[in-house]
């Protein structure tokens, strides 16, 4: 699947529920499926600046692909890293790295984080978006 596709299918998911508490589990329970990054990932090389929870993240290069691996110590936190590996992982690097994530503004979840939160989601985004102009670029 696409970015595109990805963020279609995010969105088409949120719509499913009516508040935010609701929406909020949906995001936990990404976060619980998450698959857990390799202990050697989880240090401080590999931490994202800007979030208030703990945020590990490593990226991998598969061909002209690049597969993220993450996870927090914050459940919340962990959910949307979830859902940023679900639209991002497995796509050609070069497409994550000029890729807009429209979905973050059409199911509205920025105005439904903390400012913390929302502070972490922008550095979250940014660290995945420096591996990518790395990896495209051949770095």
């Amino acid at each position: 699947m696409t970015i595109a596709e990805n963020e279609k299918e995010i969105i088409e998911d949120f719509a499913l529920f009516s508040d935010w508490e609701d929406k909020y589990e949906y995001i936990i329970s990404l976060g619980r499926e998450l698959p857990l990054i390799s202990d050697q990932y989880k240090t401080e090389d590999h931490l994202v600046r800007g979030c208030q929870s703990r945020v590990w993240l490593h990226a991998d290069k598969k061909g002209d692909n690049i597969v993220f691996t993450a996870d927090s110590d914050a459940i919340i936190t962990k959910g949307i890293i979830a859902m940023l590996i679900k639209v991002l992982s497995d796509q050609p690097a070069a497409e994550v790295a000029k890729n807009d994530l429209k979905f973050i503004d059409t199911i509205g979840l920025k105005e439904h984080l903390s400012p913390n939160r929302s502070n972490g989601l922008v550095s979250m985004i940014e660290k995945m978006k420096l591996y990518a102009h790395a990896f495209s670029s051949g770095i």
